[in-house]
């Protein structure tokens, strides 16, 4: 018998958005995992808010609405807000009940400045990592440290000479370099870099991630400006952060590290440098391991291990956000590369622990 294809509208639904998922759906257990972590940071939130006043969107469904940004490569808040507004999925996801209006773009992006401005990307990923390490999914001794060049939301052209010209340049002898001399009048932090030789210069930002060895977890990630430098003093930034007192690991890391000031750094912090050499050419003087971290067994599992990190940079850059970040400023930037850091971290738990 064919069926009717007269379509009659109903007036009420008994289907709630939480029946519509699927119980083996992936964000079933991302959200077990985000909501345990935003419990955590209830009196940060509270911290944020004034006591009075109109209340603004809940911060736990900004952060959620900002996770489903990159884990489904959604580019805008406006395109965002369309997807919440006919997907169940994606309302069941953020919190938001079928009849629920849906925020103006404008009004969830001005909401996100305070969550910038609380650091609430670096609490999340700290609360993540915490979860992690309660499963014994990380390494305690064994780490991985890199970094990858972000670009800007600038263009080549938006560059011009600074006025007045610099007298002074910020060089390690004081030499007046590239980025001293000309800035983006779109994103004056933004810069112009290239990481190797072939290249070219790109505006750009870097973003660093400290990984731990046994399944390639995230547990310290920043974003800086760009220069020949900052690998190396992000690093140690992260380290500082990250280390217990009397703690001893080792460190993997490719040829960019290969510095004996940096080296002589992480000695300093009881930290075994298991930095790739170089072989052959004038940077061969940079090579400052001692025999007995270049000949260990566990220098060679360290170099094995870090490629890892690269499928941290693919994941993020490949048709997500990071490919080319569409926000301003250093710190901006900072805060969204840790919420993708913790997205990655969401990800890859999933797969570790399939009954969340």
């Amino acid at each position: 018998m064919r069926g009717k294809k007269e379509q009659q509208e109903v007036v009420f639904s008994y289907i709630s958005a939480e029946q519509r998922v699927p119980q083996d759906h992936p964000l079933r257990s991302i959200r077990g995992m985000v909501d345990e972590a935003l419990q955590k940071l209830d009196l940060h939130f509270a911290a944020l808010y004034a006591r009075r006043g109109r209340p603004s969107i809940a911060p736990e469904r900004l952060v959620r609405a900002l996770l489903l940004m990159i884990l489904y490569s959604i580019r805008s808040e406006r395109q965002l807000m369309e997807q919440i507004d006919y997907n169940l999925l994606y309302r069941w996801f953020v919190g938001l009940n079928p009849d629920d209006g849906v925020w103006d773009a404008t009004v969830f992006t001005k909401n996100r400045q305070r969550l910038m401005q609380g650091k609430v990307a670096e609490q999340l990923l700290q609360a993540v990592v915490a979860q992690a390490r309660a499963k014994n999914l990380l390494s305690e001794e064994h780490f991985t440290v890199d970094g990858t060049l972000i670009q800007a939301w600038a263009a080549r052209r938006s560059f011009e000479p600074k006025d007045p010209p610099p007298t002074q340049g910020t060089g390690s002898d004081g030499e007046i370099l590239l980025r001293d001399k000309v800035e983006s009048n779109t994103d004056a932090e933004a810069r112009l870099y290239k990481k190797s030789e072939g290249s070219q210069a790109v505006p750009s930002f870097q973003g660093h991630v400290l990984m731990e060895n046994r399944n390639g977890l995230v547990v310290q990630a920043c974003a800086t400006q760009s220069a020949t430098t900052a690998e190396r003093a992000a690093c140690l930034q992260m380290l500082d952060e990250m280390l217990e007192p009397e703690q001893k690991i080792t460190l993997g890391a490719d040829k960019q590290y290969q510095d004996p000031s940096f080296i002589g750094a992480l000695r300093e912090r009881r930290v075994t440098p298991h930095v790739a050499e170089y072989e052959k050419g004038r940077n061969l003087c940079k090579n400052s391991l001692r025999p007995e971290e270049r000949e260990s067994p566990g220098f060679a599992i360290s170099q094995k291990k870090r490629k890892l990190i690269e499928r941290i940079f693919g994941w993020g850059k490949l048709d997500r956000v990071l490919r080319q970040v569409k926000l301003r400023g250093q710190a901006a930037v900072d805060w969204l590369f840790r919420l993708v850091a913790t997205a990655y971290n969401l990800t890859r738990m999933r797969r570790l622990i399939p009954a969340w």
